[in-house]
């Protein structure tokens, strides 16, 4: 075990999604080995301006059929997948209400906007209409924490209550500091992982900045390491993981999903423009393997960040080859080519992924591979299914601002992490 690892060890005992593909965890890691795409025309709101889109949008999203009739007014899309999601999680990990009363649960959630949406709406009515007719529901909710505030309240969470701003990393970042609450002692219970909903006003700022993928056009590609990419597709969603210490899980005759081993952090000061892009994720790698005490050898397949973007993906391909250079390299997918990029989601969805991955031995293909770019390595990245042996995975999160993080998760049952205590104590 690594110096800097403590003696609580971290473990995942229940899963939280709402995706365009899936909001149940088996069902969604079957939704990618099927090679189904969330990835569909926008229905959510008027494109018309921009042409036609496509993205991977949570499709009828009613919250009433996971909460049943409730007031939700005072929250806003983005809030409302967190909340669902969380409440999912708190199903499959058995924290009941009267056991929350009882526990600090806390909540970490990644994000990129918050609801740029709502913040947009409340400024616009505000210079438009004047001060006195913007809604107080939506200044409620024009701050970025708001989703995380929202979802404490719905779920009477009195633990530590975080947001993580760090983009398209956030939800992996945020797995990362619960990850370190829980070892440190801080806490014994925290909900972590990330967020976003897809709105106008984001899809706008991509659209001008030039980094979707041309929709409607015939040569659009937002497939992840694939020669024709030119883009990405944004998508939404929340994915939540119950993270807990060790020993209070098995107490509680918690289901012990997998372990998460180790994490790192680093800053890209290119910002995804030069080769230091592909050295900060070899860099997150290698911290991540030596927070979780093991050599790259053991990691048996990479859950990649990678969205269709041309320079991101090769850097992250660059980044990864040269973290395996001495070993087989690891198989490696990319679900955002079946559900876009999802921002602030991104990185829980892809630990989701992986974790669901190891636990069935099936490690979905990249959808639409068709030929990878010239020079970009990854032996081990391929458009089918694979089957999947290994019980130890690395997941990347990397952020369009410089940010990336990489997680080591391990697939764990009960009995197997009672006896791995006893043999480390």
């Amino acid at each position: 075990m690594s110096p800097n690892q403590s003696s609580r060890r971290v473990v995942v005992t229940g899963i939280g999604v709402v995706s365009s593909l899936a909001d149940d965890p088996a069902d969604f890691h079957q939704a990618l080995i099927k090679g189904e795409s969330g990835i569909q025309p926008l229905s959510l709101f008027d494109t018309e301006k921009l042409g036609p889109c496509v993205a991977g949008e949570v499709r009828d999203f009613d919250p009433v059929k996971y909460l049943g009739k409730v007031n939700l007014r005072p929250v806003d899309r983005a809030a409302r997948l967190v909340i669902v999601a969380a409440h999912q999680a708190f199903l499959a990990s058995g924290w009941t209400p009267e056991l929350r009363q009882e526990h600090n649960v806390g909540l970490v959630l990644g994000t990129m906007f918050g609801s740029i949406h709502t913040i947009s709406s409340f400024d616009r009515r505000a210079l438009e209409a004047g001060p006195k007719y913007a809604k107080p529901f939506d200044f409620a909710n024009s701050v970025i924490n708001a989703a995380a505030g929202q979802t404490a309240i719905w779920h009477s969470l009195r633990g530590i209550n975080s947001t993580v701003a760090g983009g398209t990393a956030a939800g992996g970042q945020a797995l990362a500091y619960a990850t370190e609450a829980i070892r440190t002692g801080r806490s014994d219970a925290v909900l972590a992982g990330g967020a976003d909903e897809l709105c106008f006003e984001s899809l706008f700022g991509f659209h001008q900045a030039g980094l979707l993928a041309a929709s409607g056009e015939d040569d659009a590609c937002s497939v992840p390491f694939d020669t024709r990419r030119n883009g990405f597709v944004l998508g939404e969603g929340a994915g939540l993981l119950m993270l807990e210490e060790a020993r209070s899980a098995l107490d509680r005759g918690a289901t012990i999903l997998g372990e998460i081993r180790g994490h790192g952090n680093c800053y890209d000061c290119s910002r995804g423009q030069d080769e230091r892009a592909a050295e900060a994720v070899r860099r997150a790698i290698g911290l991540a393997l030596s927070d979780a005490g093991l050599e790259s050898e053991a990691i048996t397949a990479v859950s990649a960040a990678a969205n269709g973007s041309v320079l991101g993906d090769r850097h992250e391909a660059a980044g990864i080859a040269a973290a395996f250079a001495e070993v087989e390299e690891p198989s490696v997918t990319a679900v955002k080519s079946m559900l876009g990029e999802t921002l602030g989601a991104s990185g829980a969805f892809a630990t989701i992924a992986l974790l669901e991955s190891m636990r069935a031995g099936v490690l979905p293909g990249v959808r639409g591979l068709e030929e990878r770019e010239d020079g970009l390595g990854l032996t081990g990245l391929s458009a089918t299914n694979r089957e999947l042996e290994g019980r130890l995975g690395l997941v990347n999160a990397i952020g369009l601002d410089g940010n990336v993080a990489a997680l080591v998760i391990e697939r764990m049952n009960a009995q197997e992490l009672a006896q791995r205590i006893v043999e480390t104590a």
